[in-house]
């Protein structure tokens, strides 16, 4: 259940018509959850700063339900900042990514959590 939000202070006709996709693959090879329990949310047009600085910059919140921890983080924190590089031209040092490891209980989908029932 992985659930990516990114807030940017890049314009939304700056956002590749791809991102989306692009980025939810990206979160499938790195997570490694099914991609139908990926979701990718960017918030463009932000009105934020950076070190006193309006160049590109953004603010990303992962949360997922396990495959974190510390070596997880790091790998998906190089992937996912290169990516957004690449694709929005943030430069990693102007960037933070956030994680929430949530339990299952506290996720809700489909009519329930994902608490197994008991």
């Amino acid at each position: 259940m992985p659930h990516l939000t990114l807030f940017t202070n890049v314009s939304r006709d700056k956002i590749p018509g791809d991102f989306l996709t692009t980025t939810t693959k990206l979160m499938v090879e790195i997570i490694g959850k099914p991609e139908e329990y990926i979701m990718v949310h960017v918030i463009p047009d932000q009105v934020m700063s950076f070190g006193g600085s309006t160049k590109p910059c953004g603010n990303a919140f992962l949360t997922s339900i396990g495959n974190l921890g510390l070596q997880e983080n790091k790998k998906i924190t190089k992937a996912f900042m290169e990516h957004v590089k690449e694709k929005l031209g943030i430069e990693p040092t102007r960037m933070y990514i956030t994680f929430s490891d949530a339990k299952e209980m506290n996720v809700g989908h489909n009519l329930t959590t994902f608490a197994p029932d008991k």
